[in-house]
C-alpha cells in the first residue's frame, strides 16, 4: 500500500528533511512525498544582514525549492489548518486559486517560528525586522532614506535622530545587523557631504548582561570591544518597552526597583529601530490541537509527538528540552538541521519496523562576524577572533549553500 510523507516548511530544517527522505524513499515507487512552504524557495536567514549591507545579493541566499528536491511533490501556499486525528492538512485558498487538503500517512512538523513582539504594539508597527528577504532590502533603503533626509536637514537634533540607528537584540541576528549597518553608513556616508563620521549612530540594546549568549565568554567580550572601537554603543541589562517612530522607550534591568525616583525609564532619539530580539512559534501551531509548551509542540526524545504517532516536529516550533541543561535548544539552524537528520532516521525505523535513537545534541562551533572583515568563531574547540574568524565564517556558510542554480 502506497504511502505518503508530509513535510511542512521549507527553511532549513525542512529542506534537510525532504532531501534525507529523497535518499531514503525517492526509489521507491510506494512512497510519495510532499512539500508544503508559504514561499517556494529556501531564504538563507544568516546572510541577510550581508544583504542589507550589500555585500552580496539578494539572488545569492535564495535556494528555490525545486532545484533540490527533485522527487518531492512541492504546494506552494500558507497552512490553514493541521488535523493530526484526520491525518490532513489545509492550505489556504487565494483569488483564483482554491484551497487544497493534503492527507498523509507520516507527516513532518518544520515551520519555523516568526517575530516575537512581546505584545509591544507600536513596536510591531513601526519597527523594521530582519526575518525575510524583503526586511533586508527595506532597511538598506530605510538607511539611504535617512541620509537623504540628513544631507540637507539643518536642525542638528533632527539630523541625529535621522543618523539615529537602534538595534533591539543581543544575539547573533542583532550582532551581525549592527556591525553590517556601521559598515553600510561608513561606506553611504562619503557621497554625502554634509554628514560627518560624528553624526552616525549605531546602538545595540540588549535585556542580558552580555551579548552573543551561549558564546565563550572572552569571544562575546572580544566582540563588544570590537564593536565600541568601532564606535557601535552596545547597552547591556537594557530593555526596549516601546517605540513610537521617532523615540525608543527603555528600561534599566540593573537599577534598584524600590527606588521613589525611578532611574530606569529612558529613551533614545531615533528614527529605526531594528527589531531582533525575540522569535515566537507559528500561530498555526499555536492553534493547533498539538499539546504545545511557549507555543511549540511537545516532543519526545525521538522528536514525536506522543500523542500522535507518526508525526514529528523539529526546528523552531519544537519544545526539545537538552538533557543536561534542562532547556530548550536554541532556535539556530545548526539545531533545526540535525533534528531534521534525527526525525528523518525515525521516521525512517518507523516505516521499516526498525528501533527508533533518542536524539542526542552535540554542537559542532558557533561563529559571528562583527562587521568589516571581523569575526569570532568556535570550532573544533578552538576559540577564534578576527579576520581568520571572518574567513572561516564566510567559507563555512557559502558551502551550505547546496547550489546556485536559479529558476
Amino acid at each position: 500500500m502506497a504511502r505518503r510523507i508530509v513535510v511542512l516548511g521549507g527553511g532549513f530544517a525542512g529542506i534537510e528533511c525532504a532531501r534525507r527522505l529523497e535518499s531514503e524513499f525517492g526509489g521507491d515507487p510506494e512512497t510519495e512525498l510532499v512539500m508544503v512552504s508559504e514561499d517556494n524557495f529556501m531564504l538563507f536567514t544568516p546572510m541577510l544582514p550581508q544583504v542589507a549591507s550589500g555585500m552580496i545579493e539578494t539572488r545569492h541566499i535564495i535556494l528555490p525549492i525545486r532545484t533540490v528536491c527533485k522527487k518531492t511533490k512541492f504546494y506552494e501556499g500558507r497552512i490553514k489548518n493541521i488535523d493530526p486525528r484526520g491525518r490532513t492538512v489545509t492550505l489556504w485558498g487565494s483569488g483564483d486559486r482554491k484551497g487544497v487538503s493534503v492527507s498523509y500517512d507520516f507527516l513532518i512538523v518544520a515551520l519555523g517560528s516568526e517575530t516575537n513582539f512581546f505584545g509591544m504594539a507600536d513596536v510591531e508597527q513601526n519597527a523594521y525586522t530582519m526575518k525575510t528577504l524583503n526586511d533586508a532590502v527595506m532597511l538598506r533603503n530605510r538607511v539611504i532614506d535617512m541620509f537623504e533626509q540628513a544631507e540637507n536637514e539643518t536642525d542638528s537634533a533632527v539630523k541625529r535622530s535621522l543618523l539615529s540607528f537602534v538595534v533591539a537584540g543581543g544575539g547573533f541576528a542583532g550582532i551581525e545587523t549592527a556591525g553590517e549597518l556601521m559598515d553600510l553608513l561608513l561606506d553611504a556616508r562619503i557621497h554625502y557631504p554634509a554628514i560627518h563620521r560624528r553624526d552616525l549612530r549605531v546602538v545595540v540594546l540588549e535585556a542580558l548582561p552580555m551579548i552573543l549568549p551561549g558564546f565563550d565568554p572572552g569571544l562575546a567580550e572580544f566582540a563588544r570591544k570590537k564593536m565600541a572601537a568601532r564606535g557601535i554603543d552596545i547597552r547591556l541589562r537594557t530593555a526596549v518597552t516601546g517605540f513610537d517612530g521617532s523615540r525608543v522607550m527603555t528600561r534599566q534591568l540593573d537599577d534598584d526597583p524600590k527606588s521613589p525616583v525611578d532611574p530606569r525609564i529612558g529613551a533614545t532619539s531615533a528614527r529605526t529601530l531594528v527589531w531582533t530580539a525575540g522569535v515566537t512559534p507559528v500561530n498555526t501551531i499555536k492553534r493547533s490541537v498539538f499539546k504545545t509548551q511557549k507555543g511549540k509542540i511537545v516532543v519526545d526524545e525521538h522528536l514525536e509527538v506522543p500523542d500522535f504517532p507518526g508525526v514529528f516536529a523539529v526546528g523552531d516550533c519544537a519544545m526539545c528540552v537538552d538533557p543536561g541543561s534542562q532547556k530548550p535548544y536554541p532556535p539556530t539552524a545548526q539545531v533545526a538541521t540535525v533534528q531534521a537528520k534525527a526525525a528523518v532516521r525515525n521516521l525512517t525505523a518507523l516505516v521499516r519496523g526498525k528501533k527508533k535513537e533518542a536524539f542526542a545534541y552535540k554542537t559542532r562551533g558557533q561563529m559571528a562576524i562583527i562587521g568589516k572583515r571581523t569575526g569570532i568563531a568556535t570550532v573544533l574547540g578552538m576559540n577564534v577572533s578576527g579576520f581568520w574568524a571572518w574567513i572561516i565564517w564566510r567559507n563555512v556558510y557559502l558551502s551550505k549553500i547546496p547550489t546556485f542554480e536559479k529558476i
